[in-house]
């Protein structure tokens, strides 16, 4: 039984070393966004090049998350959330000396390999190292100061992008990563492998995600890899993008063949019997793909046509995080009061309204007028449905699969954002070139506005119409507060309470 107490030293430097490498990766996810205009003009790149910056390291990191909390527990949680960081680290710095595009894009596909890797072992540390009585409170304090890195990350990114360059950005994993790997070696301990298998037994415990499933993993990105390369070049055409497009299709279909056949599949298709899940798998298709396509073009909408400095751009996104910060709790508690289904309704459409209310920013645009106001309908409608996504999530799988389903969760939150950085730029009829032209960009960040604001009603009529109140035995998540906006909380095993 883990018994680690978080007043100790120990639980001290446990909850230091989990929220850096899980902070790493998180402001990977955030950061670069702020840094695309000026990687495009010092690297001579285009579109579709900052578009694979983003989306070479959400591809791995997306396809193979649920492959790397399998991996933890196979051979050790620390010892692959260590492995993990510094690959990330290794590849950070790649990215920081990148000569061109090409290789800047390779070094962010190693990254999210790295952070598949970090991501879910940060928190099934917390979960494996400190005693029941501790670990909600220890968990709770992962996700707060996980928020705080996440609010800050674009305005520390927009000062090093403005200052000392944006190779920074990148470089300063590798600080980071030169404290987190001792302090882990040293303080932590080691769980899940040989360590955790007599406990678990002795407990009747089973492991949430403990699924060692390589061919499916990478089915899984490769498919994602494919159709992410298809719509990226679906401007261009040719041959090329026709048979990308179709084995990009064709490895899905094989991924779910192999899931279906497979003993210990790494992601049971039965879990989607569920019809609960399945719903809320949607929304959060839905949901994440519209944030994801707008927190890639907002940064450069502000930067490209508003005229905004990179730390400018990075301030001006604060107020999301911010509002996520102070507020999902509370949010999470109504939620437990009205169930889940008023939320998730209601908390997309107040996104979609935030979102087609950016149709007013462009040349000459006023930050308290027209760029605040819209950003803090769009965080409230984060704050609104954030939390009772997750919680529901948890609440419609059986108790030994919320590991799963969480892991299910937020990758498919992953994969939505990077397909549509794929898409809205085709979609939208974005050139090459479009960042290099302002009036351009500025007509198709109004048209990709409205095609997010588009799938943000369609999942909010997805919720309203199939996801109901769970059962009154369900579980609530630990980390209620949360500010990332790139995927919902990587939950581990829920404090057993009522919802409702």
């Amino acid at each position: 039984m883990p018994d680690v107490r978080l007043a100790s030293p120990q639980g001290k430097w446990i909850l230091l070393t989990t929220v850096l490498g899980s902070s790493m990766a998180m402001l990977d996810s955030t950061v670069v966004n702020v840094a695309l205009p000026r990687i495009g003009r010092d690297l001579d790149a285009n579109l579709s090049a900052l578009q694979w910056t983003v989306n070479a390291y959400m591809v791995t990191l997306a396809g193979l998350i649920l492959l790397g909390g399998a991996l933890g527990d196979r051979f050790g949680r620390r010892k692959v959330f260590v492995v993990g960081v510094v690959w990330f680290a290794v590849a950070s710095l790649l990215c920081g000396l990148a000569p061109n595009a090409g290789v800047l894009i390779a070094a962010r596909a190693l990254q999210g390999v790295g952070g598949a890797l970090l991501t879910p072992g940060s928190l099934a540390l917390i979960q494996a190292s400190f005693h029941a009585d501790d670990r909600g409170r220890a968990v709770g304090l992962w996700s707060g100061f996980g928020g705080i890195g996440a609010a800050v990350g674009p305005f520390v990114g927009g000062w090093l992008v403005d200052g000392p360059g944006w190779r920074w950005v990148f470089l300063l994993n590798v600080p980071l990563a030169l404290v987190c790997v001792p302090v882990a070696l040293r303080h932590v301990p080691e769980s899940g492998g040989g360590t955790a298998r007599s406990s678990e037994a002795e407990s009747g415990g089973q492991q949430a995600h403990g699924r060692f499933d390589v061919l499916g993993a990478v089915l899984g990105a490769l498919a994602l890899a494919l159709v992410t390369y298809a719509l990226i070049e679906a401007g261009e055409g040719g041959a090329v993008v026709v048979v990308s497009a179709v084995a990009g299709l064709a490895a899905a279909v094989a991924f779910v063949v192999v899931e279906r056949r497979r003993p210990d599949p790494m992601m049971p298709l039965d879990i989607f019997a569920s019809r609960q899940f399945t719903a809320v798998n949607l929304v959060t298709l839905c949901v994440y793909a519209a944030l994801g396509g707008f927190f890639f073009l907002a940064a450069l909408q502000l930067q490209v046509v508003v005229g905004y400095s990179a730390l400018a751009a990075g301030t001006a996104l604060l107020p999301t995080t911010v509002l996520m910060l102070l507020l999902s709790a509370r949010s999470g508690e109504l939620a437990d009061r009205i169930g889940p289904r008023i939320p998730l309704t209601v908390g997309p459409l107040l996104c979609a309204a935030g979102m087609l209310m950016m149709l007013r920013v462009g040349p000459g645009a006023s930050y308290a007028a027209d760029v605040l106001p819209a950003l803090v309908v769009l965080g409230l409608g984060l704050v609104t449905l954030v939390a009772p996504l997750t919680a529901t999530v948890l609440g419609s799988v059986s108790v030994v699969r919320a590991g799963l389903a969480s892991g299910i969760n937020n990758a498919a939150a992953r994969a939505a954002g990077l397909i549509a950085v794929a898409a809205l730029p085709l979609l939208a009829g974005m050139g090459e070139e479009a960042y290099r032209e302002p009036a351009a960009f500025d007509t198709a960040f109004d048209k990709a506005m409205g095609w997010c604001a588009g799938a943000l009603v369609v999942g909010s009529v997805i919720a309203a119409a199939v996801v109901r109140r769970p059962p009154p035995d369900c579980k609530r998540p630990e980390c209620l507060r949360h500010g990332g906006v790139t995927a919902p909380p990587l939950e581990g095993e829920p404090v057993r309470k009522r919802l409702g």
